[in-house]
C-alpha cells in the first residue's frame, strides 16, 4: 500500500477504499443477522421481546437519520465513521453476552446510533474526495455501484458465515460446548458470530482512521455544531420540495422501501409453507437472502452500464420496471407450490434484488450532481429516511392483509409507480437549454458557523 499522507487520495485509491470501508462496514451486520434472533431467543426472551428489541432499533436510526447525517456534513466523515464503528463495538459486544433485557436494549439502541452514523457518509466521503481531485462532474456511478456490490457481498458472506459458524463449532470436540461451559454461559455458540462482528468493528475504526483522508475543515465548536446541524437538516428536508429530479430520487427509494418491507415479511412465511416446518424453511430463508444479496451486488455492477445504454435516468427507469416484474411474478405465484410456480417465484426474487441493487447506484450519481458536499450526507440520510419510513407503513399494510397475490401486487404498484416517476424528463431538457445546474448549496458560513467544503 501506498504511504498515506495528510492529504486525500486520488482517484482510484479513493475507490478502492470505499470498497473496502463499505466490506468492512456491512460484514458484522451480516454475520449478526443469521444468529441474532436466535441467540436472544436462546437467552430466555419471547418473541415479543425481540420484536421489542427490533423496534428500539428502528426507531432509534428513524430519530437520528437526519440529525446524525448533519453532523457529519458539519464535522466531516471520518471522524462521523470511526465514532459509528467505535458504537458498534460496544453494541455488538452488549448483544453478544447480554442475558437480559437492559443490556439487550442498550445493544440495540447503540446499533441503531451506530448505523444512523454510518447512514450515507462513508459515500459522501468518496463522493467529496473525487469530486475534489477530478472536479464536479467527475464519474461516480462506477465507484457506487462498486461499493454496493462490496455491500451486498460483505453482507451475503456474513450470513454465511455467521450461520455456519455455531454449527461448526458444534462438530468434532463440540468447542462450543466448551467455550460456554469455560464462560460460566456468558458466550454461547450463537454469540461466536457477535463478537467476530465486534472485533472486525474494531479493525473497520483502524482502517477509517488510517485510510480515509479528507480536505481539512475548520475547527468545530460546541456553537457551531449546535447551529450548523440544525441549518443543515432543515436544508435537507428543503431538498426535495425545490427539486424535481431530487424528489424523484426520494420517491423511488420509498418505492423500493415499499418492494423491500413486503419481501422481508411475506418471503419467510412462503418458505415455510414450501418446506413444511420452521426449521427448513429458516435455511431456505437464509440461502435466499444470501442469494438475493448477490443478485443485488450483481446489479449494482451492471449500473454503469445499463447507464451507458441509455441514460442515468433511463436506467432507473428499466431497473425500477425490471423490480416491479419480480413482484409481480411473486404475486402471481403466491396461491401455488406447484415446482414451476416454485421456480417462477425464486426468479422473481432474485429479479427484486436485480433491479433495485442497479438502480441505486444510477439514482445516487443524479443525486451527488444536485447537491453540494456541505449536505451531502443529509441528502443521503433525507433519501434513507424515506425508505425506510415508507417500508414500515408498508409493512404494516401487508401485516393486516390476507396472505396470497394482494399485498405482492400492491408493492408491485408501488414500485411500478416508482418507475414511471422516470418517464418524466422536463427539468433535464430545461437544465440542458439553459445550460445551469440546480445545486442545493448550504448556507453561507456565517449562517452555520461552518464553511461549505
Amino acid at each position: 500500500m501506498t504511504p498515506l499522507t495528510a492529504e486525500p487520495p486520488g482517484e482510484s485509491a479513493a475507490r478502492r477504499r470505499y470498497v473496502i470501508v463499505c466490506a468492512l462496514l456491512w460484514l458484522p451486520p451480516g454475520l449478526g443477522m443469521a444468529t441474532m434472533v436466535l441467540l436472544v431467543t436462546e437467552r430466555g426472551m419471547s418473541l415479543a421481546a425481540v420484536a421489542g428489541l427490533f423496534a428500539a432499533h428502528s426507531l432509534t436510526v428513524a430519530a437520528l437519520e437526519l440529525p446524525t447525517g448533519g453532523l457529519s456534513d458539519v464535522l466531516g466523515r471520518r471522524p462521523v465513521l470511526a465514532a459509528a464503528g467505535g458504537l458498534g463495538v460496544v453494541a455488538f459486544v452488549l448483544i453478544g453476552l447480554g442475558t437480559s433485557a437492559w443490556p439487550l436494549t442498550a445493544g440495540m439502541v447503540l446499533m441503531g446510533v451506530a448505523r444512523a452514523l454510518a447512514s450515507g457518509t462513508a459515500e459522501a466521503w468518496y463522493v467529496d474526495t473525487v469530486q475534489a481531485c477530478s472536479g464536479p462532474d467527475a464519474e461516480l456511478r462506477t465507484g457506487l455501484a462498486r461499493g454496493g456490490s462490496a455491500t451486498s457481498a460483505a453482507l451475503a458472506a456474513g450470513i454465511l458465515l455467521g450461520g455456519a459458524l455455531p454449527w461448526l463449532l458444534g462438530l468434532g470436540p463440540d468447542l462450543g460446548a466448551r467455550l460456554s461451559e469455560a464462560t460460566s454461559g456468558a458466550v454461547l455458540p450463537l454469540s461466536v458470530p457477535l463478537l467476530l462482528g465486534a472485533a472486525l468493528r474494531i479493525v473497520f475504526v483502524a482502517y477509517v482512521l488510517a485510510a480515509l483522508r479528507e480536505p481539512p475543515r475548520p475547527p468545530a465548536t460546541l456553537r457551531s455544531v449546535l447551529r450548523g446541524v440544525p441549518l443543515t437538516v432543515v436544508d435537507g428536508l428543503r431538498l426535495g420540495g425545490r427539486d424535481a429530479l431530487v424528489r424523484r430520487i426520494l420517491l423511488g427509494a420509498a418505492a423500493a422501501g415499499s418492494a423491500l418491507a413486503a419481501v422481508e415479511l411475506l418471503v419467510p412465511g412462503r418458505t415455510t409453507a414450501l418446506t413444511g416446518s420452521n426449521g427448513s424453511g429458516a435455511m431456505v430463508y437464509a440461502a435466499l437472502s444470501c442469494a438475493g444479496f448477490l443478485c443485488s451486488g450483481l446489479g449494482s455492477h451492471l449500473a454503469p452500464l445499463t447507464a451507458r445504454v441509455g441514460s442515468g435516468e433511463r436506467a432507473v427507469l428499466v431497473s425500477l420496471a425490471a423490480g416491479a416484474g419480480g413482484l409481480l411474478l411473486l404475486g402471481v405465484t403466491a396461491s401455488s407450490v406447484h415446482p414451476a410456480a416454485t421456480t417462477l417465484a425464486v426468479a422473481g426474487f432474485g429479479l427484486v434484488y436485480l433491479g433495485l441493487g442497479a438502480a441505486a447506484p444510477n439514482e445516487n450519481d443524479l443525486l451527488h450532481r444536485r447537491v453540494d458536499g456541505a449536505g451531502r450526507a443529509t441528502a443521503l440520510s433525507v433519501q434513507s429516511l424515506a425508505q425506510q419510513l415508507v417500508g414500515a407503513l408498508t409493512g404494516l399494510a401487508v401485516g393486516v392483509l390476507r396472505p396470497g397475490p394482494l399485498p405482492w401486487l400492491l408493492a408491485g404498484a408501488a414500485l411500478l409507480a416508482g418507475a414511471l416517476l422516470w418517464l418524466r424528463r422536463d427539468d433535464e431538457r430545461a437544465m440542458q437549454a439553459g445550460g445551469v445546474r440546480a445545486r442545493w448549496r448550504a448556507r453561507p458560513y456565517r449562517s452555520t458557523g461552518v464553511p461549505p467544503s
